[in-house]
């Protein structure tokens, strides 16, 4: 990423740079946009990950979380985003959602969409943990401290990182009693 970028990460690579204010102001834009486009199928719409969390390192994606009322409902939502330039992200439903990824130029992700069902398990642990995350400093620190250990030693793989987060998202959502 440029340093007049204020998102985007190529694919398939791992870094991490501090918060920004501006995440939430391209979230909020992005989300202007998808209401026009999926607000009438759309139960909610929210900034998940860690551009979310003010404070906490991040890669430079925007993740946002989509719920739906009923699974046939993913479908429409992904055709519509896809005819809005959106790009399917090809892991068949197996992480977080359906997944589309937005890009500002090839290769380079702004955007992650999670589309899931509101009754879906990734959709009641998104918000819990985001919000543990603003709420807990120590919990924030520690889970900036492992996302550095990961990206240094996982900066090519992208799957190994996210898979590194797992167990201490999980620690986590137990320890607050959250859905998990």
């Amino acid at each position: 990423m440029d340093g007049n970028r204020k998102i985007g990460l190529r694919r398939g690579i791992v870094r991490i740079v501090r918060h920004r204010s501006e995440w939430a102001i391209l979230y909020n834009a992005e989300l202007e946009k998808l209401n026009n486009y999926i607000g009438d199928i759309a139960v909610d719409i929210q900034h998940v990950g860690s551009t979310a969390v003010p404070g906490l390192i991040s890669k430079p994606i925007i993740d946002i979380a989509i719920a739906v009322d009923s699974r046939k409902n993913i479908s429409m939502v992904v055709k519509r985003l896809l005819d809005i330039g959106y790009i399917d992200g090809d892991d068949q439903e197996t992480s977080g959602g359906y997944l589309l990824e937005k890009e500002s130029e090839s290769n380079v992700i702004t955007f992650h969409i999670h589309i899931v069902e509101n009754t879906d398990i990734q959709w009641q642990n998104y918000i819990p943990f985001r919000d543990c995350l603003r709420l807990d400093v120590k919990t924030r620190e520690e889970y900036s401290q492992l996302k550095k250990r990961l990206a240094v030693k996982f900066r090519n793989d992208r799957v190994s990182y996210t898979k590194g987060k797992v167990q201490f998202i999980r620690n986590i959502l137990t320890k607050f009693n959250t859905v998990e």
